[in-house]
Protein backbone atom coordinates (compact mmCIF):
# COMPACT_ATOMS: atom_id res chain seq x y z
CA UNK A 1 0.00 0.00 0.00
CA UNK A 2 0.75 3.65 -0.29
CA UNK A 3 2.67 5.41 2.65
CA UNK A 4 0.87 8.06 4.79
CA UNK A 5 1.73 11.45 5.56
CA UNK A 6 3.95 12.30 8.95
CA UNK A 7 6.39 14.89 9.94
CA UNK A 8 8.77 14.01 7.38
CA UNK A 9 6.57 15.25 4.11
CA UNK A 10 9.00 15.59 1.75
CA UNK A 11 10.80 12.04 1.94
CA UNK A 12 7.01 10.72 2.45
CA UNK A 13 6.35 12.84 -0.87
CA UNK A 14 9.05 11.85 -2.47
CA UNK A 15 8.50 7.98 -1.19
CA UNK A 16 4.77 8.31 -2.73
CA UNK A 17 5.69 10.06 -5.75
CA UNK A 18 7.75 6.99 -6.61
CA UNK A 19 5.42 4.46 -5.70
CA UNK A 20 2.85 6.03 -7.65
CA UNK A 21 5.01 5.77 -11.19
CA UNK A 22 6.04 2.16 -10.51
CA UNK A 23 2.56 1.10 -10.23
CA UNK A 24 0.82 3.36 -12.83
CA UNK A 25 3.41 4.73 -14.89
CA UNK A 26 3.23 2.36 -17.66
CA UNK A 27 -0.71 2.46 -18.00
CA UNK A 28 -0.51 6.47 -18.19
CA UNK A 29 2.00 5.99 -20.75
CA UNK A 30 -0.48 3.40 -22.30
CA UNK A 31 -3.32 5.88 -22.25
CA UNK A 32 -1.07 9.07 -22.95
CA UNK A 33 0.00 7.33 -26.26
CA UNK A 34 -3.32 5.99 -27.88
CA UNK A 35 -4.38 9.72 -26.96
CA UNK A 36 -1.69 11.37 -28.88
CA UNK A 37 0.24 8.74 -31.36
CA UNK A 38 3.79 9.79 -30.77
CA UNK A 39 5.85 8.33 -28.11
CA UNK A 40 8.70 11.16 -27.64
CA UNK A 41 5.42 13.14 -26.98
CA UNK A 42 3.86 10.09 -24.99
CA UNK A 43 6.87 10.55 -22.28
CA UNK A 44 6.77 14.57 -21.88
CA UNK A 45 3.27 14.08 -21.14
CA UNK A 46 3.61 11.30 -18.65
CA UNK A 47 6.55 13.73 -17.15
CA UNK A 48 4.48 16.61 -16.94
CA UNK A 49 1.97 14.24 -15.06
CA UNK A 50 4.13 13.15 -12.33
CA UNK A 51 5.24 16.84 -11.96
CA UNK A 52 2.18 18.17 -11.22
CA UNK A 53 1.37 15.07 -9.29
CA UNK A 54 4.21 16.20 -7.10
CA UNK A 55 3.27 19.47 -7.02
CA UNK A 56 -0.34 18.47 -5.56
CA UNK A 57 0.03 15.78 -3.59
CA UNK A 58 -0.51 18.14 -0.78
CA UNK A 59 -4.26 18.85 -2.44
CA UNK A 60 -5.23 15.22 -2.87
CA UNK A 61 -8.04 14.27 -0.59
CA UNK A 62 -8.84 11.03 -1.21
CA UNK A 63 -12.07 11.35 -2.59
CA UNK A 64 -11.06 9.19 -5.39
CA UNK A 65 -8.18 6.88 -5.97
CA UNK A 66 -4.34 7.84 -6.91
CA UNK A 67 -5.06 5.95 -10.19
CA UNK A 68 -8.14 8.05 -11.06
CA UNK A 69 -6.63 11.23 -10.42
CA UNK A 70 -3.61 9.96 -12.65
CA UNK A 71 -5.64 9.15 -14.92
CA UNK A 72 -7.47 12.92 -14.92
CA UNK A 73 -4.28 14.90 -14.90
CA UNK A 74 -2.90 12.25 -17.92
CA UNK A 75 -6.30 12.94 -19.81
CA UNK A 76 -6.18 16.90 -19.09
CA UNK A 77 -2.55 16.61 -20.19
CA UNK A 78 -3.09 15.02 -23.30
CA UNK A 79 -5.93 17.51 -24.48
CA UNK A 80 -3.65 20.45 -23.32
CA UNK A 81 -0.93 18.78 -25.60
CA UNK A 82 -3.39 18.74 -28.62
CA UNK A 83 -4.55 22.30 -28.23
CA UNK A 84 -0.95 23.25 -29.30
CA UNK A 85 -0.92 24.88 -32.73
CA UNK A 86 1.94 23.14 -33.48
CA UNK A 87 1.13 19.39 -32.90
CA UNK A 88 -2.36 20.19 -34.37
CA UNK A 89 -0.36 21.07 -38.32
CA UNK A 90 1.37 17.34 -37.58
CA UNK A 91 0.07 14.03 -38.47
CA UNK A 92 1.44 11.50 -36.22
CA UNK A 93 1.64 8.07 -37.34
CA UNK A 94 1.22 5.64 -35.02
CA UNK A 95 4.37 3.00 -33.57
CA UNK A 96 2.88 -0.71 -32.47
CA UNK A 97 5.48 -3.31 -32.77
CA UNK A 98 3.68 -6.32 -34.34
CA UNK A 99 3.71 -9.64 -31.76
CA UNK A 100 6.01 -12.26 -31.80
CA UNK A 101 3.65 -15.06 -32.83
CA UNK A 102 3.89 -17.87 -35.55
CA UNK A 103 1.08 -16.61 -37.91
CA UNK A 104 2.25 -16.26 -41.10
CA UNK A 105 3.97 -12.49 -42.83
CA UNK A 106 0.53 -12.31 -44.80
CA UNK A 107 -1.52 -12.85 -41.97
CA UNK A 108 1.33 -10.55 -39.78
CA UNK A 109 0.81 -8.05 -41.86
CA UNK A 110 -3.25 -7.49 -42.27
CA UNK A 111 -3.37 -7.30 -38.87
CA UNK A 112 -0.98 -4.78 -38.03
CA UNK A 113 -2.81 -3.07 -41.37
CA UNK A 114 -5.98 -3.28 -38.89
CA UNK A 115 -4.27 -1.85 -35.36
CA UNK A 116 -3.03 0.39 -37.06
CA UNK A 117 -5.99 1.82 -39.22
CA UNK A 118 -8.20 1.43 -35.79
CA UNK A 119 -5.84 3.22 -33.70
CA UNK A 120 -5.49 6.42 -36.60
CA UNK A 121 -9.22 6.22 -36.74
CA UNK A 122 -9.76 6.60 -32.47
CA UNK A 123 -6.84 8.92 -32.75
CA UNK A 124 -8.62 11.49 -35.33
CA UNK A 125 -12.04 11.37 -33.15
CA UNK A 126 -13.65 14.04 -31.32
CA UNK A 127 -11.66 13.99 -27.83
CA UNK A 128 -14.69 13.14 -25.76
CA UNK A 129 -15.50 10.32 -27.84
CA UNK A 130 -11.52 9.28 -28.00
CA UNK A 131 -11.04 9.23 -24.34
CA UNK A 132 -14.36 7.06 -23.22
CA UNK A 133 -13.30 4.46 -26.23
CA UNK A 134 -9.38 4.33 -24.74
CA UNK A 135 -10.69 3.87 -21.07
CA UNK A 136 -13.41 1.58 -21.96
CA UNK A 137 -11.33 -0.83 -23.97
CA UNK A 138 -7.72 -0.24 -23.42
CA UNK A 139 -7.98 0.49 -20.10
CA UNK A 140 -10.36 -1.99 -19.55
CA UNK A 141 -12.21 0.39 -17.20
CA UNK A 142 -16.24 0.57 -16.19
CA UNK A 143 -18.74 2.62 -16.68
CA UNK A 144 -18.92 4.00 -13.35
CA UNK A 145 -15.09 4.10 -13.08
CA UNK A 146 -15.08 6.04 -16.55
CA UNK A 147 -17.64 8.20 -15.01
CA UNK A 148 -15.45 9.33 -11.98
CA UNK A 149 -12.45 9.75 -14.01
CA UNK A 150 -14.26 12.27 -16.51
CA UNK A 151 -16.46 14.23 -14.21
CA UNK A 152 -19.22 13.00 -15.91
CA UNK A 153 -22.25 10.74 -15.73
CA UNK A 154 -22.89 7.22 -16.48
CA UNK A 155 -25.09 7.81 -18.90
CA UNK A 156 -22.90 10.39 -20.76
CA UNK A 157 -20.44 7.96 -20.80
CA UNK A 158 -23.02 5.44 -22.06
CA UNK A 159 -24.01 7.75 -24.99
CA UNK A 160 -20.21 8.79 -25.63
CA UNK A 161 -19.66 5.28 -26.04
CA UNK A 162 -22.40 3.99 -28.24
CA UNK A 163 -21.55 7.16 -30.76
CA UNK A 164 -18.03 6.97 -30.48
CA UNK A 165 -18.26 3.56 -31.21
CA UNK A 166 -20.77 4.02 -34.46
CA UNK A 167 -18.23 6.60 -35.30
CA UNK A 168 -14.97 4.35 -35.43
CA UNK A 169 -17.29 2.10 -37.06
CA UNK A 170 -18.44 4.43 -40.15
CA UNK A 171 -14.94 5.85 -40.31
CA UNK A 172 -13.29 2.26 -40.62
CA UNK A 173 -15.99 1.27 -43.42
CA UNK A 174 -15.53 4.30 -45.31
CA UNK A 175 -11.99 3.96 -44.85
CA UNK A 176 -11.80 0.02 -46.52
CA UNK A 177 -14.33 1.72 -49.25
CA UNK A 178 -11.49 3.60 -50.51
CA UNK A 179 -8.67 0.88 -50.97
Amino acid sequence: MFIQESNDGEKNKDVLLYQLMQKYGSELKRIAYLYVNDKVECEDIIQEVFISCYQNLDQFRNGASYKTWLIRITINKCKDNRKRWSIKNLIFKPEIAPLNTSQSSENEYIQQHNSDEIIEQIASLSGKYKEVLILYYYQEMNMKEISDVLNISINTVKSRLLRGKDALKRNLERGSKLE
